[in-house]
């Protein structure tokens, strides 16, 4: 009986050293496997579901693709932090930086003096600006002199909304959940024009339209920036990796890889 129970005694100690021997080997094995990338905090990004050439669903690979997406990721990268990215409608990524409930959100969301009262930004990562849109044929509209009395189709909760609004009262502004439904319906004969951010518009009207063109001059100058919560302890580092990204070339990798050139001049980073 003793014999017995002495070897019970030693099949349980033989287990518990064959199992923390097997723990120690899967954690070595894990953190090798793992990179400096799991090491790091892990942030949710809010981005917008569909602002080409920014953000956007890849149809083929069911990923976001775009210039912000690619900035985010480099930017992340440089910080050493892990990010999760969350797509949604414009009016979400706002929304969701006033309430705390993502990290950062990135969505070619222009810094405004009535933003930063809620929410953070980073410095200035792109100069942007208003367009308008119109038929190939309209021969009315060459300017935003020319739209009283227009139906101006936009974006709700957007710049070129508020700008419509302020300056262009006599026009009859018609929102939209999204950017494309306005171009669809500028297309099909039911709007007299579009106001939007220039990358936007010009990227739409040079490979998506059906008989678009730009009119007018850039309007009202805009810079985009990388949002926050409200005194977020996020934005002195993405700030630093903004910039290093910018002085070693980074930057301009990514931005020639969607606009054709190169913002600031530097050289490959390769």
């Amino acid at each position: 009986m003793k014999a017995k129970w002495y070897l019970f005694i030693m099949v349980i100690v033989l287990g518990m050293l064959l199992a923390g021997c097997g723990g120690e080997d899967e954690g070595a094995s894990g953190s090798g496997d793992s990179g400096s990338d799991d090491s790091g905090e892990t942030y949710t990004v809010a981005t917008d579901n569909n602002f080409v050439p920014f953000e956007f669903m890849n149809e083929e690979t069911g990923e976001m693709e775009g210039f912000d997406i690619d900035l985010i990721k480099a930017i992340a990268d440089e910080a050493g932090f892990n990010i999760n990215i969350e797509s949604m409608k414009f009016d979400g990524v706002v929304a969701g930086m006033q309430s705390g409930r993502y990290d950062i959100g990135i969505a070619g969301m222009t810094i405004t003096d009535e933003r930063k009262e809620t929410i953070d930004f980073s410095d200035p990562y792109y100069d942007a600006g208003l367009m308008l849109a119109v038929s190939e044929d309209n021969e009315e509209i060459k300017s935003e002199e020319d739209l009283a009395g227009k139906k101006v189709g936009t974006r709700s909760g957007t710049t070129s909304e508020s700008y419509i609004t302020d300056n262009h009262p006599d026009a009859e502004l018609v929102t939209f959940p999204g950017i494309v439904e306005a171009y669809m319906d500028l297309e099909s004969g039911r709007l007299d024009a579009v106001m939007y951010d220039v990358p936007n518009v010009q990227y739409y009207v040079t490979n998506d339209s059906n008989g678009l063109k730009t009119a007018g001059d850039i309007l009202q100058g805009e810079q985009y920036g990388i949002a926050f919560p409200k005194d977020s302890e996020l934005v002195e580092d993405v700030n630093k990796a903004l910039q290093t990204l910018i002085d070693n070339g980074t930057y301009d990798d990514i931005y020639e890889e969607w606009f054709g050139e190169r913002k600031h001049g530097t050289e490959s980073s390769e």
